[in-house]
């Protein structure tokens, strides 16, 4: 064991005082702090390094891992771009062909681009015929990242760079002369703390030094606003999605693409999520939760902008609706029902059409096609498909596999199934369960419990490679869609903000003793996983009910919910957790569950490894680290508390594949020395 010492730290919030001994934990470049992180690194090398398992496990995660991966085709110009990986390169390729069965030609190749894989590409936007492309370009994990601009022809890049970017947007103009884009200010001329306030969009015209961009629009009487131009397909509308943090609110302001004037602000009052769809002329289309917290598909004449005039295209439903787009002139809508996508195509007037049939119970995480297409592609998945490609030809309505994928594992072996089981004030919240098929319920199955439970973001069936290990190795799989998420609208995510956080944990407790309750695992085999607001889920259970799991696995955790606003894009969570500096009701709230600080000395904590990268610039390492030396400090027992601090690694974006198996094989490592399991 390493001591991490302790300062006499103490912060006063609204006249309650709370000790911080590791604050100095925070300064990540401190030579003292790079030396701890060296030195617990070594302690959870050797202690992982030990478990005989390991490199069995590893070498299964690379048979499972390797096999070719597809997104679904996008077509610009006469061109379909795709992006395949091979199986284990770090970084996936992207292609084009000029029909679906003709040879893939090779557009930019990120592995190329580093030594160690650790360059990931971020974003491409394409001129409407193909021609040029921006992408992003992103170092070892972090959100911050750099543009270029490519001929795709001669697959040569301008010498135009674009800096000082993170979430960037990209709005190219009919003329291919240059396009808008949004940036930050040059982080040398604004203090540390100050890099991400004050977004602005710019123009860019090719073959130009980023220097010479112009100024299109900023706020500087609202610095926390940001803006996403993008234009509209047909290209005569450049539109700003106006955000602030991660409220879901957010507003809209465009002016025609030709014109230099000023921005109409058509939505800006920030009362609900307003999610452009597209236009029919000065007609705008969009997805909306105003006052249909399961959304709904409205339209606005921009002539006549006024809500008296506003129409209703599609009423809100029974499911969610999750996603909208036009193809072929009619709309697409991914629905949520019961945390699975179901997809339907209704007329541009509302009118029902048709169903289309998805292979099984699970995820659409691609559609691709456009206005004047008469095929479209859906990317689906679920717990036991790897990613298969469905085409849809709308002139004779058949669904056909366009690619799909063999692996060296048989699902028909294992199921999927989904329950619903009460949380502690009577809501019912549904579970996914995947296990192999006639696994006996006896309470000795070991099982892994993930969720995530915030900012409207809804989990739904997903393939993992790694999980496939767990499964066929006896393990049962666990996916509770908890509050906080957008599994059921609106307001299944109000349901776990702010003050009522805490239905979060309870969902998740809960989803842990139905599990034990009907013989699935117990108590000593049940592990609980997740990360980013999930890691700050799992933590914060851990300390509230340590006696209910057999192991913890928290990764990229949020976890000093005291001072999370701080620290780079912290203060955009701010519309989710609230803020303990604003009053001392939030400070309240926040303190009750902020997992650093409900950490209690004497417990016996559940074995628990702590994931977190060195390059994370969006939930800031330090709260890895914090959470750790408090966690292990108060530990009573041998219950072993382990932290894993990747190195050129970031929040999980872009991590190359052999980082990702590296990792997933320690972690299950971890899990089956602890649970007395062999790899079959």
């Amino acid at each position: 064991m390493i001591t991490t010492r302790k300062d006499n730290v103490v912060d006063n919030f609204h006249g309650t005082e709370v000790a911080d001994p590791y604050r100095w934990l925070e300064d990540a470049e401190a030579p003292e702090v790079l030396e701890w992180v060296g030195e617990q690194n070594k302690v959870t090398s050797k202690f992982l390094d030990a478990i005989p398992q390991k490199e069995a496990i590893k070498d299964r995660l690379t048979q499972l891992w390797d096999y070719p991966k597809f997104s679904a085709p996008v077509k610009y110009g006469n061109y379909y771009f795709f992006w395949k990986n091979d199986g284990l390169q770090n970084q996936s390729v992207l292609y084009r062909q000029e029909s679906l069965d003709s040879e893939p030609e090779l557009v930019v190749d990120p592995n190329k681009l580093s030594e160690d894989g650790t360059l990931a590409l971020t974003s491409t936007t394409f001129t409407r015929d193909g021609s040029l492309m921006v992408y992003g370009r992103s170092q070892s994990g972090s959100d911050w990242e750099e543009l270029k601009i490519k001929t795709i022809e001669t697959k040569a890049d301008f010498a135009d760079t674009i800096r000082h970017t993170k979430f960037a947007s990209v709005a190219w103009r009919s003329d291919k002369s240059g396009f808008f884009y949004n940036r930050f200010p040059d982080p040398s001329t604004v203090p540390p703390d100050e890099t991400s306030f004050n977004g602005k969009v710019y123009w860019h015209s090719l073959n130009t030094d980023q220097s010479e961009d112009k100024l299109v629009y900023e706020r500087p009487d609202y610095r926390e606003m940001s803006f996403s131009p993008f234009a509209t397909e047909d290209e005569k509308y450049l539109v700003m999605r106006v955000w602030v943090g991660t409220a879901t609110q957010n507003r809209i302001y465009y002016r025609p693409m030709d014109s230099d004037g000023e921005f109409i602000r058509l939505l800006d009052e920030a009362d609900a999520r307003y999610d452009f769809i597209d236009n029919d002329g000065p007609v705008f289309f969009f997805n909306t939760d105003l006052d249909a917290p399961r959304g709904r598909i409205i339209a606005i004449d921009t002539n006549h902008p006024e809500r008296e005039n506003w129409k209703e295209i599609l009423p809100e439903q029974s499911d969610v609706i999750d996603s909208v787009g036009v193809v072929n002139h009619k709309f697409v809508v991914s629905f949520l029902h019961n945390a699975n996508h179901q997809v339907a195509i209704y007329s541009l007037d509302g009118q029902f059409e048709r169903q289309i049939e998805l292979p099984e119970l699970g995820s659409v995480v691609q559609i691709s096609g456009k206005r004047d297409d008469t095929e479209m592609f859906i990317g689906f998945t679920s717990f036991l498909r790897a990613s298969t490609i469905l085409r849809y030809n709308f002139t004779d309505g058949e669904v056909s596999v366009f690619r799909e994928t063999e692996l060296d594992f048989n699902p028909a072996d294992y199921m999927t199934q989904q329950v619903f089981f009460a949380s502690k004030d009577g809501t019912q919240v549904p579970m996914f369960l995947v296990h192999r098929k006639g696994i006996n319920l006896n309470g000795q199955n070991p099982a892994l419990l993930y969720a995530y439970g915030g900012f409207n973001i809804s989990l739904t069936p997903a393939f993992s490679p790694a999980r496939l290990a767990w499964l066929e190795n006896g393990g049962v799989y666990a996916l509770a869609n908890i509050r906080g998420g957008g599994e059921f609208g609106e307001s299944w995510h109000q349901g776990g903000m702010h003050g009522r956080k805490q239905n979060v944990f309870n969902d998740f407790i809960a989803a842990a003793e139905w599990l034990i309750e009907n013989k699935y695992t117990n108590s000593s085999l049940l592990a609980i996983q997740g990360g980013s607001n999930g890691g700050l889920l799992v933590s914060a259970c851990e300390v509230q009910r340590p006696d209910l799991y057999g192991a913890v696995i928290c990764q990229v955790p949020v976890a000093d919910m005291l001072r999370f606003h701080r620290f780079t894009v912290g203060r955009y969570w701010t519309s989710e957790y609230g803020n303990a500096e604003n009053s001392p009701e939030e400070f309240k709230i926040l303190y009750a569950y902020s997992p650093l600080h409900n950490v209690k000395p004497g417990v016996a904590y559940p074995p628990t490894l702590v994931l977190t990268a060195d390059s994370d610039d969006r939930v800031v390492p330090l709260h890895a680290k914090k959470y750790f030396a408090t966690l292990r400090e108060a530990q009573q027992g041998d219950n072993p508390i382990l932290l894993r601090i990747e190195m050129k690694a970031g929040h999980g974006h872009g991590k190359p594949t052999a980082k990702i198996i590296e990792e997933q094989s320690e972690i299950y490592a971890f899990l089956f020395k602890l649970f007395g399991m062999e790899v079959r």
